[in-house]
């Protein structure tokens, strides 16, 4: 047995900003993905997932109970094929910022939720929140609360426009200039990050009027002007913004930032060789990139390997 493919995701521009309601852009990254699968396998990646998904199931058991108009499962199924040494295989990293739970919570429901929302069907705006809805709430088992939006972006393999909380649509972004200079890459930074905690810092710098008022006035103005930039291709706005929003979360947003890539971030929005900005809750793993000079921010970063997602 051997399930669907789930990719991963990456939400290019609304992180945090998103709770407070800014735009957000997610695209699905192809280059990541994940299967349900039930073949012997001894190995301790397989010995643990089945091990998560166990208490994952228990979880859903309890979620159906709780919420029962929202979401019911085949649990009998669920339960049998984790008992049968059932396990995710995934070659997405987690916590790196790219839904490794996400794609996950997508397998899941793809094969066991009952009367399931299909991608087949005319997705209704209404559809669209009801699906973000469930899988928000089956993702909380991983993050303790979640948007739903990584699993939405998984199970659909669409790039998703967030308008505001209860405003989401699947979108279509420009197609990508192959032989362009420009590019939007990943940084690895060589440790994993964790939601929760930075997530926490967020909200404690929230309760801060000052704060509160520079995410309103600054953080979630560039960030709206980014995604409308992004998906009507005006590249050179969108730089002056991005310039904008890497200033701003490297102003206010440090604690997300480890600490080896402040220099690198700084070299950045003074060269505008590149501009960095986070990838997801940030605190690790991955660090999102945009260059209008690939060549130019490959020998400015040196030494790190850069991962492109998509070419202007």
């Amino acid at each position: 047995m051997k399930g669907p493919l789930f990719y991963s995701k990456i939400l290019l521009f609304g992180e945090y900003g998103i709770i407070k309601d800014s735009k957000g852009l997610s695209i699905p990254y192809n280059f990541f993905k994940g299967a349900l699968k039930r073949d012997k396998n001894d190995s301790e990646m397989a010995r643990n997932s089945n091990k998560s998904l166990k208490g994952f199931a228990a979880y859903l058991k309890n979620l159906e109970q709780e919420e029962e108009n929202l979401v019911s499962f085949d649990l009998e199924a669920l339960e049998t094929d984790i008992a049968n040494g059932m396990y995710f295989d995934s070659s997405i990293p987690q916590g790196y910022g790219v839904g490794s739970s996400g794609a996950l919570v997508a397998a899941i429901y793809d094969r066991y939720a009952n009367d399931k929302i299909t991608i087949l069907e005319n997705l209704t705006r209404e559809k669209l929140l009801l699906l973000k809805k469930i899988f928000g709430k089956m993702e909380s088992f991983f993050h303790g609360k979640s948007s739903g939006l990584d699993p939405l972006n998984s199970y659909l393999s669409l790039p998703i426009l967030i308008n505001s909380q209860d405003n989401i649509e699947s979108t279509s972004i420009p197609s990508q200039n192959t032989e362009g200079k420009g590019a939007v890459f990943l940084l690895d930074s060589g440790i994993t990050g964790e939601t929760a905690p930075m997530v926490q810092i967020f909200m404690e710098k929230m309760k801060q009027e000052g704060f509160r008022n520079m995410v309103k006035d600054q953080f979630v103005k560039h960030t709206d002007a980014c995604v409308e930039d992004f998906l009507s291709g005006n590249v050179k706005s969108l730089f002056g913004n991005l310039k904008q929003l890497s200033h701003v979360v490297f102003d206010h947003f440090k604690p997300m930032i480890p600490s080896k890539f402040h220099q690198l971030w700084q070299q950045g929005i003074e060269t505008n060789d590149y501009y960095l900005k986070l990838c997801g809750s940030g605190g690790g793993g991955y660090i999102l990139g945009f260059t209008q000079d690939l060549e130019k921010a490959k020998t400015a970063l040196k030494g790190h390997k850069l991962e492109v997602v998509y070419n202007f």
